[in-house]
């Protein structure tokens, strides 16, 4: 019984993360095991807890989206790795077999031929309303020709050549896997994201078409698919053909654009699979194939930290070359320093390891766990010095250096952007074209383009958008200080930051440069994390090099004047933010302004800062009835600018 309790806290405590806060703590191999353990011994016991995830189909969602109740649950499926046992369950039936896919479960209704909502799977009985983003699925009609109402459930997924697209583009926390970058596209209160995205949706289930009776899913299934639906691959079968289907299905997996965590075997037979009825947890007439994954021990002999564009440090397990699934393999990603420091890695260590949807090698398993594997304290590609983040996937190792040579174009995109140096034409892309030719290394190259007219010979460049770009450069010059702070990426110094620190040195850049962390620690909204930061950032040679060089370029104009624009003013700050880093560095702003900051509305409540002015949350529900001012963001920013 103790190690039950055991095995149901560390179960529920994975299924939190993964559901809730769409970050995976432990590999799908290692749930399976402990899932499976407690399985075995709630059935020899005789014994379940209450709060055993053997019970539940899942953890209440936590959003300020709208909560919708299912008209039926949304039940998990019993699993199976073993083939024998799919064939005696199937038995002289005919079956459907399909991909399980790894994304997020999505209800979808239809009025009339109209979407009318779409609802995720959320804890089975009660799901969040994301009609809002399903409307800009890729591949979704929005409209299709038939009358009355049609119920139906699906999954929606991310391709992985659209999840490395969007991790490519990302500035910061990059999402682990397709399925959690998925949960989290979905559920964004800003459908434009959903939209950037290209969100799949692939119809697993007819629950309900108005008017019409079927026999079989598999007429179902052909009925969507004439409705315009994508439908999830699948496959008449009978007992005999099942091993033939499971190994089909596994030739494929190499091949796939999308991740999929096993197969679906459900009765064809709708009369029959009624009559089936449920568990209090499963369908009874639909099975889960897992893949049984192949195992194979092995050295671990170096672990390679990569610095990424993002200046993430990626950790990466080399092990002597082993066999698995068809095809050799000696490295796996370790994501994350979380999952690094979890497996209790050291170099010599015997470990397991498999490959994740016999696609993607992991670890499964150390051995020996030495634990001796050392965190760099400084990037392998610039020597700058690393810190360790708090982030949705776990800590993470980052590079604090804004000008090291992994992160270069990110460094750029920055420097040029609006609240920075706001140079225009210097997008993304030719900021790339640039640097592929040697033009840009850093951002002082920036004020040297004029020389480079072989510019003109590049495809979308003439004379006119040469001239453009340079006579754009030459107006950035001309630039507050606190712009320019801003522009140089240091860590945890966005641009609000940026203006406390120029007001607190009255723009002095020597004061700025020579401030030590504990001076530099006392500014109002600081800490000691932001003064190490630009200490350490000054403190770097390259970087100081660099700007040094610039500042003898620029010429910094006097910062307008807002003195005590908000001064008077309480604000509340809630949901997410867009144009700022993080909900501080919007306080930092309002603090500068001679405004406050408070953690509840209350009726000294000047203004509610919240980007989703409709929703049903606590402090947005108390502004509404003490009549206080709800604005978005771009409203506040307005306010700080008027």
């Amino acid at each position: 019984m103790d190690r039950m309790k055991e095995l149901i806290d560390i179960l529920n405590e994975a299924a939190k993360a993964y559901y809730q806060e769409d970050r995976q703590i432990m590999s799908d191999h290692e749930y399976d095991a402990l899932y499976d353990e407690l399985v075995k011994l709630e059935n020899e016991s005789g014994i379940v807890y209450g709060g055993s995830p053997t019970q539940r189909v899942g953890y209440t969602v936590l959003s300020s989206l709208k909560k919708v109740r299912h008209d039926s649950p949304i039940l998990s499926l019993d699993k199976t790795k073993e083939p024998e046992k799919l064939i005696s369950w199937l038995g002289d039936k005919e079956g459907i077999m399909s991909w399980k896919l790894d994304g997020l479960t999505i209800v979808l209704t239809y009025n009339n031929g109209v979407l009318e909502r779409a609802v995720t799977r959320g804890n089975g009985e009660i799901g969040e309303d994301i009609t809002h983003n399903a409307k800009y699925f890729k591949n979704l009609p929005g409209k299709i020709n038939f009358n009355g109402e049609l119920n139906l459930r699906g999954e929606g997924i991310i391709t992985f050549t659209e999840f490395n697209r969007i991790n490519a583009s990302l500035d910061d926390e990059v999402y682990k896997n397709p399925r959690n970058l998925c949960s989290g596209t979905v559920r964004q209160l800003n459908s434009r994201v959903a939209a950037d995205r290209n969100v799949m949706f692939y119809a697993f289930t007819l629950v309900r078409a108005e008017g019409k009776e079927f026999e079989k899913k598999s007429e179902q299934l052909a009925f969507l698919a004439d409705l315009g639906f994508d439908v999830v691959e699948h496959y008449i079968v009978k007992a005999a053909d099942i091993k033939d289907r499971i190994k089909f299905f596994a030739d494929k997996i190499k091949d796939n654009d999308f991740a999929s965590d096993g197969l679906v075997l459900t009765f064809d037979s709708i009369p029959y699979s009624r009559s089936l009825g449920t568990t209090s947890k499963f369908p009874r007439d639909s099975m889960a194939f897992k893949w049984s994954d192949e195992l194979a021990e092995t050295t671990l002999t170096d672990i390679e930290w990569n610095t990424s564009r993002t200046g993430r440090i990626n950790p990466v397990a080399v092990f002597e070359p082993v066999d698995i699934e068809g095809s050799t393999v000696n490295r796996a990603s370790v994501h994350n320093v979380s999952v690094l420091e979890s497996l209790k890695l050291g170099i010599g260590d015997r470990i397991k390891v498999y490959k994740a949807n016999m696609i993607i090698p992991q670890i499964a398993e150390n051995l020996t766990c030495s634990a001796t594997a050392e965190i760099p304290k400084v990037c392998p590609v610039c020597g700058g010095e690393t810190e360790i983040r708090s982030l949705r996937e776990g800590a993470e190792l980052y590079c604090t250096n804004p000008n090291c040579a992994a992160q270069k174009i990110k460094a750029l995109v920055h420097y040029v952007s609006r609240d920075a140096m706001n140079i225009e034409g210097l997008s993304e892309e030719t900021i790339k074209k640039f640097a592929d030719i040697g033009i840009l290394n850093n951002y002082t190259d920036i004020y040297d383009i004029h020389e480079h007219t072989e510019i003109m010979e590049m495809d979308g460049f003439g004379q006119k958008s040469f001239d453009n770009l340079c006579e754009a450069i030459e107006r950035s010059k001309n630039v507050p200080l606190e712009n320019f702070i801003n522009a140089l990426g240091i860590n945890h110094v966005g641009l609000a930051n940026a203006k406390l620190l120029c007001r607190h040195y009255n723009d002095n850049i020597d004061a700025i440069v020579n401030a030590d962390p504990a001076e530099l620690s006392e500014i109002e909204g600081f800490g000691e994390v932001i003064a190490h930061s630009i200490h350490a950032y000054f403190e770097n040679a390259g970087n100081l090099e660099l700007f040094n060089k610039a500042v003898s370029i620029l010429d910094f104009v006097k910062r307008e004047e807002a003195g005590d624009r908000l001064a008077g003013l309480n604000f509340v700050i809630t949901g997410d933010v867009e144009r700022f880093k993080n909900r501080n560095e919007v306080k930092a702003l309002i603090e500068s302004l001679g405004g406050k900051v408070t953690g509840s509305v209350t009726s000294k409540t000047n203004y509610l800062i919240n980007n989703d002015v409709n929703s049903s949350s606590s402090k947005n529900k108390k502004a509404k009835e003490l009549n206080i001012p709800i604005i978005t963001e771009e409203e506040f920013i307005k306010m700080t600018e008027d």
